[in-house]
């Protein structure tokens, strides 16, 4: 088994110093990897030698027990391991080949409606008015909104970008490609009134130095706040806001920017750039939400829909 582990973490190696993958992507790799080696351990084998046929049993064994969209995630893994060990001469083929992904439908985002966002925020001011957390809360909100930031670009933003004045920020995202995602009055605002109390937030230990390079900063050992905080903020401001708090979550507030940009007649170019998506196919889902705004397009603009009645 430790020929496998040692071969899993050359493929994370090459992965993180070739291809920038971020350490989030590294994690779910190594857990995929890790669970076909323990596959493949228990029926006596190793990875290095997987046939076609191995991992078609382990697609098939998944398919009894994991969802349709893990068993793609898995082999998609498997997929980008073999190549690595083709390419490096490990293998002198590459068992993917030919192994069809499961067929899965993509489920549809969860989706604020602008009366959702009205009250959340309406919800979120009136804790601002009462708490410094408060103040970090309404801040944070403000901007996953504003900008269809991901919750692990949020919290990691350096203080520098506060310091940007034409109404934007300079986003490291997936892959450490960088964007700029825009900032509305009220975010900028919010974010003024947040600089305000920001040091309160601040370690008075050595851990100072550390936390101090950071937009949100933290007392914990990252020195940000963490992705936990920020889903049980939100989980309690959906409370507060008298939505239910399965409804929410940083990423819905993501989709939430996405959907009314669409809703608003944004064009799909314009918000896979805005999101960082580097496949528009992944954009395209938000386009269910524009149904009603298409109809009323082609019924206005398209020739056929404009007939007269006939006269008598």
């Amino acid at each position: 088994m430790s020929g496998d582990a040692d071969l899993i973490e050359a493929f994370l190696d090459m992965m993180s110093a070739e291809r920038g993958s971020s350490a989030n992507t590294l994690d779910a790799y190594r857990r995929d990897l890790g669970d076909f080696a323990g596959h493949r351990a228990a029926k006596g084998g190793r990875i290095k030698s997987a046939t076609r046929e191995d991992i078609r049993a382990y697609l098939a064994q998944m398919s009894k027990s994991t969802a349709p969209s893990t068993q793609a995630r898995r082999l998609s893994a498997l997929r980008q391991f073999f190549a690595f060990l083709y390419s490096d001469g490990i293998r002198k083929d590459d068992p993917t080949d030919a192994v069809d992904a499961p067929r899965r439908s993509r489920p549809l985002p969860k989706v604020l409606s602008r009366a959702d966002m009205d009250a959340l925020i309406a919800a979120a001011r009136a804790q601002a008015d009462k708490s410094a957390e408060g103040i970090r809360l309404l801040c944070m909100v403000e901007m996953l909104y504003a900008s269809g930031l991901r919750v692990s670009e949020l919290i990691t933003l350096p203080l520098t970008a506060a310091r940007n004045r034409d109404g934007f920020l300079l986003v490291r995202g997936k892959g450490d490609k960088e964007r700029l995602a825009p900032l509305n009055k009220s975010a900028r605002a919010a974010m003024a009134d947040w600089l305000a109390v920001r040091d309160d937030f601040l370690p008075k230990s050595a851990r100072r130095s550390h936390a101090e390079r950071y937009l949100f900063p933290s007392r914990g050992v990252e020195g940000h706040i963490t992705r936990r905080r920020m889903h049980q903020m939100l989980k309690e401001l959906a409370l507060a806001a008298n939505i239910d708090p399965a409804k929410l979550s940083p990423h819905v507030l993501r989709h939430a920017f996405a959907t009314h940009l669409v809703e608003g007649g944004a064009d799909l170019r314009s918000v896979q750039t805005l999101l960082g998506h580097a496949d528009i196919a992944t954009t395209q889902i938000y386009t269910h939400v524009a149904k009603d705004r298409l109809t009323q397009v082609v019924e206005a603009a398209h020739p056929l829909s404009r007939r007269t009645k006939p006269k008598v």
